[in-house]
């Protein structure tokens, strides 16, 4: 059955095509829109329509959804030329999912509002592959009112909705929370898988010993199974962990506080990337980590 409400998504690299592509499979009449059109077409074998300018994609959509990189990104596809508030009709929503500093999201909500347009500030977390089965986890922050209206899209996206609060930038704050734990949970997999491989042990058999034992994590079983096959294709950028990192130990400092570990994996991060790694994976960090830059 057709669902009531017009959704656009602008941005489907791996996680926008991917929530687009689930939409679509339940009945959501979708539209969808990106620099890279090849990303578009693959969309519309699935049923979605494809435009180009996201001013165009929001004429007619009541929720507008952007999943792109960074808060750079959003302010164009918002407020650049040819950018969504160009055209979005007052008292329709746009959900934030990209991971980004809580005051740029607060600076976004802060103009929307002043157009008469509602934010949800929803930022994701699983993967690529979670978000395709409506699986992944989404943080929300925004007024019980606005989420009322658009819970039906929102539980269609995501098994996992986590109600944060009704404070806009709650939901990136909660995002940076999670993805410091994630980057520190994956540098210290790495480091530990790339200690096991100087001590002469079989990677795949000490893996088993940690996925069944105390030192198991959600990424380090994810990046590192892979990384032993020696499998980079990028997933998800060693950059976007580079950033989320960064903005995580900002934002810590800014609400006056410094942890010991926090740091410590943001520069690791930085300096696989800055030796040549950007463009990969994140498991790629055992690589790196082992001696191996080339």
């Amino acid at each position: 059955m057709k669902a009531a409400l017009d959704v656009t998504v602008v941005g489907v690299g791996n996680m926008g095509g991917a929530m687009a592509a689930h939409l679509l499979e339940q009945g959501w009449p979708v539209q969808v829109c990106d620099l890279d059109h090849a990303k578009t077409q693959s969309l519309e074998s699935l049923g979605a329509v494809a435009l180009v300018l996201p001013s165009q994609a929001a004429m007619n959509c009541e929720l507008l959804i952007v999943c792109v990189v960074d808060a750079q990104q959003t302010e164009e596809v918002l407020f650049g030329a040819g950018g969504v508030t160009e055209t979005l009709q007052p008292g329709r929503a746009v959900m934030l999912c990209p991971t980004m500093a809580p005051e740029d999201t607060e600076n976004f909500a802060r103009r929307l509002s002043a157009r008469g347009i509602h934010t949800i500030d929803a930022p994701m977390s699983g993967g690529p592959a979670r978000a395709r089965d409506g699986s992944m986890s989404l943080m929300v922050a925004c007024p019980d009112a606005v989420f009322a209206r658009y819970g039906a899209l929102i539980s269609a996206l995501s098994s996992k909705v986590f109600r944060i609060s009704e404070r806009v930038g709650d939901g990136a704050r909660t995002k940076l929370v999670n993805n410091l734990l994630a980057g520190i949970n994956l540098v210290g997999a790495a480091e530990a898988l790339a200690m096991a491989d100087h001590m002469g042990l079989d990677l795949t058999r000490t893996m088993d010993v940690i996925e069944q034992s105390s030192g198991q994590s959600w990424i380090g079983s994810d990046r590192m199974r892979r990384a032993i096959e020696h499998d980079y294709a990028p997933r998800a950028h060693m950059t976007l962990l580079e950033k989320d990192t960064r903005l995580a130990v900002q934002a810590a400092r800014a609400a006056g506080f410094t942890g010991p570990l926090g740091a410590a994996a943001r520069d690791v991060f930085a300096q696989a990337s800055a030796a040549g790694l950007a463009g990969l994976d994140d498991a790629a960090l055992l690589q790196w980590l082992e001696g191996d830059k080339a």
